[in-house]
């Protein structure tokens, strides 16, 4: 490659970062909402790409935590303690129902069994952050991993705009709503922003009961460690769940912070918008054929079972 070549190379690296921070920055706009936000991304990863493609993982999972910390400054204990009730029961019977099913399809497919693990865990408790959790137990490779990323990541990116419409389809009430979506979304991120979009009441229900349902990453690590012979000591520990309740306590019982409440969880919206732009920059078609037909296969089915069963449930027990 001549010297010209090379010069012309990197002027067109240098273009496409210019123009991917650009549109981040607009994203960062107070009219940008979160499913806005994502389609961008993906608009942006099929033309463009992501020029910072590996910063964007680790950017992320950092946002992603600054932003649930955040939203927890709109919140009350009292009405924590109401959702975390409403929403254990369905929390315990859709995770292991979602494991079971999982497994049962992964050996009727022959998928590869890490694969299979990742996807149901992933669908049963928190997305990205359970096969974060269980990919180092049960020893799983950069390319099992990418694949039950990659299929997480796309059935996330249609729950965003998918359940807003439902909800309002079935006329959820927010209550209903953020119930529904905290059980039936596999990842934080999706969940804050369909209950966002949804309204203020399903945004704080969501919430608190999808990170509610993300402890249980310890419970199922432990267990994944005890069935595949894997090391305990790599289980990782969701630490920042306890920054999201201090978070509410603080603005609970100190009345000075509700002056600078509403400020942080604008910035937390931001930070979340941001980071659903930067999720649906990673989501390329080639990413995305690489998952293979199977996999997907059974994340649709275990993921349809959970959303229609807990709707049902939902519509029939919860006002």
């Amino acid at each position: 490659m001549t010297s010209r070549s090379l010069s012309l190379f990197g002027h067109h690296i240098a273009l496409a970062k210019i123009i991917f921070i650009g549109i981040a920055a607009v994203c960062l706009l107070p009219f940008v909402s979160t499913p806005i936000a994502l389609a961008v991304g993906v608009v942006v990863a099929q033309i463009l790409g992501n020029p910072f493609k590996e910063a964007s993982h680790h950017a992320i999972n950092w946002l992603l935590k600054i932003a649930v910390v955040g939203l927890g400054f709109g919140m009350s204990v009292s009405s924590a303690i109401v959702a975390g009730k409403d929403g254990f029961l369905f929390t315990v019977g859709s995770i292991a129902l979602t494991l079971t099913l999982g497994f049962v399809l992964g050996r009727l497919f022959g998928i590869d069994k890490k694969i299979s693990q990742l996807i149901s865990s992933g669908t049963a408790i928190c997305g990205g952050s359970a096969i974060a959790a269980i990919s180092p137990i049960i020893k799983a490779d950069s390319k099992q991993i990418s694949v039950a990323i990659g299929i997480v990541f796309l059935l996330n990116s249609v729950a965003l705009f998918l359940f807003p419409v439902l909800g309002h389809f079935f006329a959820l009430s927010q209550h209903q709503f953020g119930i529904w979506c905290a059980i039936a979304i596999h990842d934080t991120s999706s969940v804050v922003g369909a209950a966002d979009v949804y309204g203020p009441q399903a945004l704080e229900i969501a919430t608190t009961v999808k990170l509610a349902r993300a402890l249980w990453i310890l419970p199922v690590s432990v267990a994944f460690a005890m069935c595949s012979k894997g090391s305990s000591k790599k289980i990782k520990i969701p630490y920042f769940i306890g920054l999201f309740i201090l978070a509410i306590v603080i603005n609970t019982y100190v009345p000075a912070m509700h002056i600078a409440s509403p400020y942080i969880v604008k910035t937390a919206k931001i930070a979340l918008t941001l980071t659903l732009f930067l999720i649906g920059s990673t989501l390329t078609f080639k990413s995305l054929k690489a998952v293979g037909v199977k996999p997907l296969l059974q994340a649709i089915i275990v993921w349809a079972f959970i959303s229609i069963a807990s709707l049902a449930i939902i519509l029939q027990t919860v006002n």
